[in-house]
């Protein structure tokens, strides 16, 4: 059981490094590319169309002759990017909702509450997809859509901590030394509701990449010839019988950066939770 125990460990333990040292490449991508690559992402050859990988072109080129793994550097810092706007707005919106819930009064309680379960009956993409409907297409319309399709799942999970420490004995204490409600909450609960934000907001940024992702293969987010991983995706599902590659790799940095960002929060919460 010990060696077990220990194989699980070095597992895990290993999986958070390669999640982390992931994550360090898509930093330097988002800051700076040209350290990864010196090709034009839009520079356009003709005659180098559907070239397969090869050492001038790891990655391929698209169906205009791009460089498919210049693209797929360059878009990180704009799907980043959307990924995070679109986070901030699902971790405001969860902060207001699921504090209000979880702090405020048995009424503010029912109301909200019912607020967040109405929007947690409905998928993100669905949520995004309406919204779309109404605000147009394009990367502005598309973080707003993302943002607002996450705060359910952000409100319950700030809820749910908060509701938590709340019923802490030290958070007991300090009303039975008779500090006001709004001390208690003030200096006690919402600082202790802060700890576990960044590894919420960790766990959100990749479901945001991966719906904006969605969504932009849909033809709903930037438009092309833009860099933005799902573009990248939709403009190779129509040649995946003659050039695999073109939607293959983006496909592959999408997974990657969801599950380098999941397995990295994981990691954090556990870290975390052992403080």
């Amino acid at each position: 059981m010990s060696r077990v125990r220990d194989w699980r460990k070095g597992s895990s333990r290993l999986g958070a490094y390669l999640a982390f040292a992931f994550i360090g490449i898509l930093a330097i991508a988002t800051v700076a590319p040209k350290v990864l690559t010196r090709t034009d992402p839009y520079a356009t050859d003709p005659s180098a169309a559907f070239t397969g990988p090869t050492l001038a072109h790891v990655f391929g080129t698209d169906h205009a002759g791009r460089d498919v793994f210049s693209r797929i550097v360059y878009g990180t810092q704009q799907s980043l990017l959307i990924g995070v706007l679109a986070t901030t707005i699902g971790l405001i919106g969860g902060l207001v909702l699921g504090l209000g819930s979880a702090l405020g009064p048995r009424a503010a309680d029912l109301v909200l509450g019912r607020i967040i379960e109405v929007m947690f009956a409905f998928p993100v993409i669905l949520t995004a997809l309406m919204l779309i409907s109404i605000l147009g297409s394009g990367a502005g319309p598309l973080i707003v859509a993302v943002g607002v399709g996450v705060i359910p799942d952000t409100a319950r999970l700030i809820r749910a901590q908060a509701l938590k420490v709340r019923s802490m004995d030290y958070v007991v204490a300090s009303r039975a030394l008779g500090r006001s409600k709004a001390q208690v909450v003030a200096r006690t609960v919402v600082p202790n509701v802060a700890r576990p934000i960044f590894v919420i907001a960790t766990i959100g940024l990749g479901q945001t990449i991966l719906a904006a992702s969605g969504l932009s293969f849909l033809g709903l987010g930037a438009p092309p010839p833009s860099p933005e991983w799902g573009t990248m995706l939709a403009d190779g599902r129509d040649y995946l019988l003659i050039a695999w590659w073109i939607s293959f790799f983006p496909g592959m940095a999408i997974v990657l950066t969801v599950l380098s960002l999941t397995v990295g929060a994981r990691h954090l919460q556990r870290r975390l939770e052992h403080r």
